[in-house]
C-alpha cells in the first residue's frame, strides 16, 4: 500500500472483527499490514458497533481499537453538516447512511486518500461531485 491515508467504513471493522463474515480473511490481511492510525468517523464506530453485537461479537473490541490507536477519530460532524446533507440528498434513492456521507466528506478532506470498505456502494459515490473514491475493497 502505498502512503495514503486510510480511512475505514463499518464494513472492514465488522469483518476483521466478527469471523461469520465472507471478507474476515481480506480484513484481517488489510489490518495486518496498513499502519495506524487508521481515521475514521464517529457514526462509523457506532454502526460498526451495532451490527457486530448483532452477530454476537463483543462490540467492545471497536471502542478498544481507538484506545489502543489503531483507528483515530478524524471528523467532526458539527463542523461539516451542509456537505453532509447535500451527500445523503443526492444519494438518497441509494441511500447513503449518515456514515457514508461522513467517509465520503472525510475522502473529501484527505486528498490522498482510501475508503476501506466492503460497501459496494462507495463505488457508486462520487467525492467532489464528480471524483472516484480511490478504495481499498475486496
Amino acid at each position: 500500500m502505498n502512503g495514503d491515508t486510510v480511512l475505514v467504513d463499518a464494513g472492514a471493522l465488522v469483518a476483521l472483527l466478527t469471523r461469520l463474515d465472507t471478507h474476515s480473511v481480506w480484513a484481517a490481511e488489510q489490518f495486518e499490514v496498513l499502519r495506524p492510525p487508521l481515521l475514521t468517523c464517529e457514526p462509523v464506530l457506532s454502526e460498526a458497533c451495532h451490527v457486530i453485537y448483532r452477530h454476537g461479537g463483543d462490540p467492545l473490541r471497536v471502542v478498544e481499537m481507538v484506545e489502543q490507536g489503531a483507528l483515530e477519530v478524524a471528523f467532526t460532524l458539527d463542523d461539516h453538516v451542509p456537505e453532509l446533507l447535500a451527500l445523503m440528498r443526492r444519494y438518497r434513492d441509494v441511500p447513503m447512511s449518515l456514515a457514508d456521507a461522513c467517509l465520503v466528506r472525510m475522502s473529501e478532506l484527505h486528498r490522498h486518500c482510501r475508503v476501506m470498505t466492503t460497501d459496494t456502494d462507495f463505488r457508486l459515490y462520487r467525492r467532489n461531485a464528480r471524483q472516484v473514491i480511490p478504495l481499498l475493497a475486496p
